[in-house]
């Protein structure tokens, strides 16, 4: 398939179930899982930090309309994608990623990606419920959304890339 379509139909995929099945789910303790974060992180190694940006503008306005959370998603979106190649470059190998890699924890392994994944994930998070709460008085609660919000959005994520491994082995 080819990779455009792959993505495009990623993007839609990641927004429905994110803004009408996650978005929707009271879990408790003041947990929003998150797995749009996963589509920013799927894309190719090889795209700049412009268009990356817009794909996660358009991601994040797509599920802010959808959950009326005017903005949030789409600041945090945008955050995570400009960050990216950064902390891609900081964790990268000497020579460089391979193009026909995907930033996955297969193609890259599980410590890489755990480590990447969880950086951005953690930064995403935060970024999102201080928008959110904004009040630097109630840091600990902020704090408690993130740790909560981001461990069980990382573990969703995995869980979903193994479906999306699993699926692709097996082609």
């Amino acid at each position: 398939m080819n990779i455009v379509y792959k993505h495009i139909i990623r993007f839609v995929v990641f927004a429905f179930l994110q803004a009408l099945v996650f978005n929707q789910l009271n879990i408790g303790f003041g947990i929003h899982l998150m797995i749009q974060p996963l589509f920013i992180m799927l894309l190719p190694f090889e795209l700049t930090v412009i268009p990356m940006m817009g794909i996660a503008f358009l991601m994040g306005l797509v599920i802010d309309i959808f959950s009326n959370t005017y903005g949030l998603n789409t600041s945090a979106l945008v955050l995570m994608a400009y960050l990216r190649p950064i902390v891609f470059k900081f964790y990268g190998p000497r020579e460089g990623y391979d193009p026909l890699k995907e930033p996955t924890s297969q193609d890259m392994g599980s410590s890489w990606f755990g480590l990447v994944y969880g950086l951005l994930l953690g930064l995403h998070t935060f970024w999102f419920f201080l928008l959110e709460i904004f009040e630097l008085g109630r840091f600990g609660f902020i704090l408690q959304k993130t740790i909560l919000s981001g461990g069980l959005s990382f573990l969703l994520a995995l869980l979903i890339q193994s479906f999306i491994l699993n699926s692709k082995q097996k082609k």
